[in-house]
């Protein structure tokens, strides 16, 4: 029994440090994210093409981990020339690598010590019993409606939601809301200063609480250094 025990304890300490070959994939998985941004940012033509790989490779720092870049402008943007059928298909075919990769990502610091404080808050624990209730229900809801995504990715891994319903209720949800936002872009023809302007503010909305975080913080350490 005691040598059950202590193997017991030992594979269980073993899974809570992330292996070689996970930190590596976590690596690879950071830096593709990374590049796209980068080539996004840097690339004037890229920006401006109408060519349906952008929005593809788009998908995925659009929507990596807690992003601030808008996905919606983009689709309106390249509906314009494309029926909504493409888009939603173009779309989901890059969400839904990019919302694995996600899964994996969250799972891999959920493993990180300070992650394990956050999940023994009462408020996080009432929230993943909340969540457990109709887990499919909620990510279904969340992914076709425009509330913010994010929070259920870590749900999801907090929960040990399995990763295949994840990726079947991103799919059953985000297609539907794509083909909608790409039925309207289709429709309606949004002139690109508008799109801008639509960029612009929602980048804002999403950058700002950033910002205003990070300068409360500063100013909470400030009192404490002197």
């Amino acid at each position: 029994m005691k040598n059950n025990n202590h193997s017991a304890l030992t594979a269980a300490k073993s899974n809570e440090i992330p292996s070689k070959i996970k930190t590596l994939i976590f690596i690879l998985e950071f830096s593709l994210i990374i590049i796209l941004l980068v080539l996004w940012f840097s690339s004037e033509s890229i920006r401006s093409s109408k060519n349906l790989w952008v929005l593809f490779f788009y998908s995925f720092p659009s929507n990596f981990f807690i992003s601030v870049l808008p996905h919606e402008p983009m689709i309106l943007y390249f509906s314009k020339l494309n029926p909504p059928l493409i888009i939603a298909l173009v779309c989901i075919a890059g969400v839904l690598p990019t919302e694995i990769i996600n899964y994996s990502v969250i799972k891999f610091v959920a493993d990180l010590r300070l992650f394990k404080k956050a999940r023994q808050s009462k408020i996080v624990n009432r929230v993943m019993k909340l969540f457990n209730k109709a887990p499919f229900t909620a990510l279904f809801v969340a992914g076709l409606s425009p509330i913010p995504f994010y929070p259920f990715r870590f749900l999801v891994v907090l929960t040990h939601y399995p990763r295949i319903k994840y990726a079947l209720a991103v799919f059953l949800s985000r297609t539907p809301r794509y083909f909608i936002i790409g039925l309207i872009g289709f429709t309606f023809k949004i002139p690109d200063y508008l799109l801008l302007i639509m960029f612009i503010i929602l980048l804002l909305i999403g950058v700002i609480p950033i910002v205003t975080n990070l300068i409360k913080k500063r100013k909470e350490k400030k009192p404490n250094s002197s």
